[in-house]
């Protein structure tokens, strides 16, 4: 497994990370069995960054992560663990974000004993509170690094102005945003931002919500699936016109010998060393595509190829619907 630096400050780690939000119930029922399987090959194939959140599964992916640290000995000394606070919800039960410093150090002293652990690798602001500044948010991740209940600092689904506010009070070695052959909004600024400022920008969805595969979800499938159902791209006529695109992508990997998931994330790879991508699975058989990604390096001709079939702007519909873009930042 090849080896990036989480940001210009931060330790060695896999290449490729695991997003761990698929210990939840997101994309259809996780196990634990399941759960402790993938961990299992994450260890085998030298995946030792692993993504979760407090709310993933409301504390579900984190108890299979601790149940599985608890049962493997010596493992958490493998695994580069992150997690994240901020998202919680009021006496009605409306979402809604606490950037306070009281929420986020009871939500990781939850998370830590769920997994077990003493500290986390890595921290993250999930989503920013508006009426709080981000240089105040800044102040309080970086306290607990200073206690030592966690090594490093993050922000997810911020912008680029954000990020450089962020940092001139201390240093952010990570920003978590979607980015994939679907998702190009980073390349406005993020992408460059993180690399200016020795941030490590970490990849989520790199396979777009599974559209960038061999098995890309069917309608019916969706309509299991809440947040895809209520998804700008997975509804009709978005869904159907880019199953069509996709067509081309998919023809495109079969031809180099290669599982299309492989070819989004060599893709992803290609774009940034400060790049990370975290995609999610429960199918040991598609971890192993994935992985695959990184060992495949693509030449200027492999990559103006995938832009043919795949130019900026080819997908159809938001990434968020309304609902859904409550919180993260847009930028342009």
């Amino acid at each position: 497994m090849k080896l990036r630096k989480l940001g210009s400050r931060g330790p060695e780690i896999s290449a490729l990370g695991y997003g761990a939000m698929s210990f939840a119930n997101f994309y259809g029922e996780a196990t634990e069995a399941g759960s402790h399987a993938i961990l299992n090959m994450a260890r085998d194939l030298g995946v030792t960054h692993i993504d979760t959140s407090n709310v993933y599964g409301m504390g579900q992916s984190e108890d299979f992560i601790g149940s599985y640290l608890a049962a493997n000995s010596g493992a958490r000394d493998e695994f580069h663990i992150a997690t994240k606070a901020a998202i919680t919800r009021d006496a009605d039960g409306n979402r809604r974000f606490d950037n306070s410093a009281a929420h986020f150090e009871a939500e990781l002293d939850k998370s830590l004993k769920r997994m077990g652990v003493d500290h986390v690798d890595l921290f993250y602001c999930h989503r920013r509170q508006a009426d709080i500044p981000i240089e105040e948010v800044t102040g309080t991740l970086d306290a607990l690094r200073q206690k030592g209940k966690i090594k490093a600092i993050g922000f997810s689904e911020i912008a680029p102005s954000s990020l450089r506010r962020a940092a001139a009070v201390a240093h952010v070695d990570a920003v978590q945003s979607e980015y994939s052959l679907q998702t190009r909004a980073p390349e406005l600024g993020l992408v460059q931002t993180c690399a200016e400022l020795g941030t490590a920008l970490v990849a989520f969805s790199p396979v777009g919500r599974g559209l960038l595969t061999d098995t890309p979800r069917t309608l019916e499938q969706v309509a299991d699936m809440p947040f895809l159902k209520g998804n700008p791209r997975f509804q009709p006529p978005n869904l159907e016109a880019n199953l069509n695109i996709l067509k081309g992508f998919r023809a495109l990997a079969s031809d180099m010998g290669e599982p299309t998931a492989a070819l989004s994330i060599a893709w992803l790879l290609a774009q940034g060393e400060h790049i990370i991508p975290i995609p999610g699975t429960r199918h040991t058989a598609f971890f192993r595509d994935l992985v695959r990604g990184c060992e495949l390096i693509l030449s200027p001709q492999d990559l103006a190829r995938i832009d043919a079939v795949l130019p900026v702007g080819w997908c159809h519909g938001d990434r968020y619907s309304a609902e859904q873009w409550n919180g993260p930042e847009r930028y342009s």
